[in-house]
């Protein structure tokens, strides 16, 4: 009998405190620590017990969030928090979001092959590109076009891919005997030239264990799927739905195959953010305790619940400890233009109040799920088992104990079922993937 497929997980790291930002007043956790790469390696070291097979960390070259009452959304610097982490793990993959907008393809090209070969090839590369006009104003820039940006994309990776393959396999000789350390004859430059980018190279960076960093992707639309489907092994995605996250990773295998990929060769991940308890209320509590920390969002919240259900909702006019009134649920009905709606209509059905609608996370930006280890567990096993996605990058409430509840609860019971593995099958990124070693630019082989 065939063995069954098993889904991937990979670690958010967000900015150290969990993916809901007033994470860091909650009890245990450490307010400092944003800066404090002790408390990264802690969350890593326990994803790799949790046999993960990557952490992950997104990034904007910008501060896009108030920082009077919330955390930053990302770490001080992608890099080198991923470089902490390097020097203390050593299988679980290292991924990392940087914009190929804002940054030249040599120096994308140095920093991931150079902690690729420090890890021992266990790096990740999430392409993506970036339209923030705050971002775009800390290079002196305007924002670009979808189109433009799109196409900086194209040669930035064709340009870091080459980089990657400036030394041939076996250049690097250590050859003491003889005096040469590296034959130049199979270090070579690449002098390609775009509209957009340039590099003359070779990158002084031999391979690492893995040939050269898997490329990931992370944007939508069509071309999203085209970056997606011609060069990365992993793609980052917000379904809300089984539907709609069915819907997306067939498209971007049917997007490798048309760039003459294998489709399994393309991952998907979709984000999934979560609270666990013993109980389903003690999941909810977690994020009740929460949202207390910010009362001042809560009209705000209640007001967008309520466009969500076709409704004007308001702190002055509703209970919001209470079941929406009849009257109000009669009218109701789930917003085409939110796919989260659905859900928040199903939650307001079943009477909850609606200040626990929101605690079940309606308008958070993945699907959540409040409650036991085995609720998380049923609905990952759901999704995966739909066929709507290769694996899932999870989001802790609070990491303080969220990644140590996730790994010692859930991670079993998904063992027990069949649904992930007990054991990493290598050492390196692409072998915990699955994915094929590449060197170079695939295009060129």
């Amino acid at each position: 009998m065939a063995k069954q497929k098993e889904m991937q997980l990979a670690l958010q790291m967000v900015s150290g405190y969990g993916g809901e930002f007033s994470a860091w007043r909650m009890t245990g956790t450490d307010p400092a620590a944003y800066t404090n790469m002790d408390s990264y390696v802690e969350r890593a070291k326990l994803a790799e017990k949790g046999k993960f097979q990557m952490i992950f960390i997104a990034d904007t070259p910008a501060l896009p969030n108030d920082l009077g009452a919330q955390t930053p959304m990302f770490p001080m610097d992608p890099m080198l928090a991923l470089l902490s982490v390097a020097r203390e793990t050593e299988k679980i993959g290292l991924v990392a979001t940087l914009s190929t907008t804002f940054n030249y393809p040599y120096n994308l090209a140095r920093q991931f092959k150079a902690l690729d070969v420090i890890s021992h090839g266990r790096v990740g590369w999430n392409a993506v590109t970036t339209s923030d006009p705050s971002a775009a104003s800390n290079f002196g820039a305007q924002p670009l076009s979808r189109k433009e940006r799109y196409a900086m994309a194209h040669e930035s990776i064709q340009i870091v891919q080459a980089l990657w393959g400036s030394w041939e396999e076996d250049a690097w000789t250590l050859d003491t005997k003889g005096g040469k350390f590296a034959d130049m004859a199979k270090i070579q430059p690449i002098n390609l030239k775009g509209q957009y980018y340039a590099s003359s190279g070779p990158l002084p960076i031999p391979p690492s264990e893995q040939g050269q960093p898997v490329i990931f992707q992370a944007g939508g639309g069509y071309e999203g799927l085209e970056l997606a489907g011609r060069y990365a092994s992993g793609v980052y995605a917000n379904p809300y739905d089984i539907a709609s996250a069915r819907e997306h990773r067939q498209a971007l295998r049917e997007s490798a195959v048309r760039f003459g990929r294998n489709p399994d060769d393309i991952k998907m991940y979709a984000g999934f953010m979560f609270s666990i308890g013993a109980t389903e209320e003690e999941g909810l509590e977690r994020r009740r305790k929460l949202m207390s920390f910010n009362p001042e969002e809560i009209p705000s919240r209640v007001s967008y619940l309520g466009t969500m259900v076709g409704l004007r909702l308001s702190v002055h006019t509703v209970d919001i400890d209470q079941p929406l009134p009849d009257d109000l649920l009669e009218r109701a009905y789930a917003s085409p233009q939110d796919p989260r709606s659905p859900r928040a209509l199903e939650l307001l059905k079943k009477g909850l109040s609606i200040r626990d609608v929101l605690a079940h996370g309606v308008i958070n930006y993945h699907p959540v799920v409040a409650g036991t280890a085995v609720q998380v567990a049923d609905f990952l096993e759901e999704w995966f088992l739909a066929g709507a996605t290769d694996g899932f990058s999870v989001v802790p409430d609070i990491a303080y104990d969220g990644v140590a509840d996730f790994v010692e609860q859930v991670v079993p019971i998904l063992q027990e079922r069949g649904l992930f593995h007990k054991e990493y099958e290598g050492k390196t990124l692409r072998e915990n993937m699955g994915v094929p070693y590449q060197y170079g630019s695939a295009e060129t082989k």
